[in-house]
């Protein structure tokens, strides 16, 4: 029973998709002003995102490595095992 009524909202959502596609698409081979400013700021989201991508894989070790210290003094900077007016034994 409940078959009919998956079928219907899967098939409204579908044309939904369908029509904004076939307007986004439309909107896009326009020559309009609007459009030329989307363009230009969806392809410097692009290419932001792939240089932040590229740094990541270059850099990324030494930005962790810089946030999580290694040795003894653990994430705290070197704070000691015990406190330094007390005998360490």
């Amino acid at each position: 029973m409940e078959e009919p009524w998956d079928f219907e909202f899967l098939s409204r959502i579908v044309d939904s998709f369908v029509s904004f596609l076939s307007e986004f698409v439309d909107d896009w081979l326009a020559n309009d002003m609007r459009v030329s400013i989307f363009k230009i700021l969806f392809s410097w989201l692009i290419l932001s995102l792939i240089a932040i991508h590229f740094a990541w894989k270059i850099y990324g070790n030494t930005v962790n490595d810089m946030y999580y210290r290694q040795g003894t003094g653990g994430q705290n900077g070197g704070t000691p095992d015990t406190a330094p007016h007390l005998s360490g034994w």
